[in-house]
């Protein structure tokens, strides 16, 4: 038996293999995977009583030294409020997510998302009432679109469009009743356009260490902001 286990062949989960097959065809695996991740979070959250809703969303509380909770700044990124909350942030990621990472590759395109993400809870930290909890991925989707806005511009194309659903969506974040994190949304878009321009800027092989360490530098700025609490201390 042990002859028989050393020279059989080894098998791997269908879905790793399916996952590397695409990958080596340059789908867009990190949208997919993003997307899985944030499906699977809202099925969890309509359990009853599991309360994973609670657990992993985000308010400025969170960040007060008395409640700190600092994970809730990314953790709330993959939650929803409901399902048209859901559909629509996926809807949006799937479009702009295959085209960037397409164009920016797989890392650099989860880092874009993953810094607005958090950039979206620092605009909730220091934008929203500290008792207002948020959740959902409009703050990483509002980064996704001010990248790209920026680096059509940058490269001579064509963004009237994008300005119109940009406007459009920041618009209605400012409806009363509509009950849209606008805090978030202003915080991911900043982020997203200065990555962009980071990105856009230093897209040349010579000037991929200055990249990285620029990249590195918007996540220290974004979490010297998370310590608002820590830096201008409240009753």
């Amino acid at each position: 038996m042990r002859e028989q286990r050393a020279s059989a062949p080894r098998t791997k989960p269908a879905v790793l293999t399916r996952m590397r097959s695409a990958a080596g065809r340059g789908a867009p695996v990190v949208t997919y995977t993003l997307i899985g991740i944030s499906v699977s979070v809202y099925l969890l959250q309509m359990i009853p009583g599991l309360g994973v809703t609670g657990a992993i969303r985000y308010a400025g509380l969170y960040s007060h030294p008395g409640y700190l909770e600092p994970w809730r700044m990314m953790t709330s990124v993959f939650a929803h409020g409901s399902i048209l909350h859901l559909l629509l942030n996926m809807y949006t990621l799937w479009i702009f997510g295959q085209l960037l990472e397409g164009l920016l590759g797989r890392w650099r395109y989860l880092a874009l998302y993953l810094l607005s993400g958090l950039a979206g809870s620092v605009g909730v930290l220091w934008l929203a009432p500290p008792n207002m909890p948020v959740v959902g991925a409009s703050g990483a989707i509002f980064g996704l679109m001010g990248a790209f806005l920026v680096i059509q511009r940058r490269l001579g194309g064509q963004a009237t469009q994008l300005f119109v659903l940009l406007g459009i969506n920041l618009v209605i974040g400012f409806i009363p009743g509509m009950n849209v994190a606008w805090q978030a949304h202003l915080g991911g878009l900043a982020a997203g356009a200065l990555i962009g321009f980071i990105l856009v800027e230093t897209r040349k092989r010579s000037q991929r260490r200055l990249q990285v360490w620029l990249l590195v530098a918007v996540g220290v700025v974004l979490l010297l902001l998370s310590l608002r609490y820590f830096l201008f201390p409240i009753a």
